[in-house]
């Protein structure tokens, strides 16, 4: 059986707190589980679950990945903040991909660090 996992990309220009990263990613990892086929969502959770949370340096590199994930069909949920503490509302603060196979996940985003 094929490892799967799901991957979630911060954007670490924003100066978040952690435990904002922390709601953010959550925010991410639920809505990608919301819109994914629900066969690859239970390979995921019989796999582990593993969640993997990596960082870019602002909104136009979290873009790009969004664009590289969709063009090999990965589910993306881009997160935006509602505004209530401490961004503007609207602002994009993370992304989660997945969950899929492994392998294809890291050929989008095995390049970059973990947060």
């Amino acid at each position: 059986m094929a490892d799967y996992k799901q991957v979630i990309i911060v954007r670490m220009d924003l100066g978040l707190p952690r435990g904002k990263i922390c709601s953010q990613v959550g925010h991410a990892c639920v809505e990608a589980v919301l819109r994914s086929d629900i066969k690859i969502v239970k390979k995921w959770r019989s796999s582990g679950m593993a969640k993997i949370v990596v960082k870019v340096k602002n909104l136009r590199e979290l873009r790009k990945y969004e664009r590289l994930a969709k063009q090999v069909g990965l589910v993306t949920a881009v997160i935006t903040d509602a505004g209530r503490t401490i961004v503007s509302p609207g602002t994009v603060t993370c992304m989660g991909v997945g969950p899929a196979p492994e392998k294809e996940i890291d050929k989008i985003t095995s390049e970059l660090k973990l947060l």
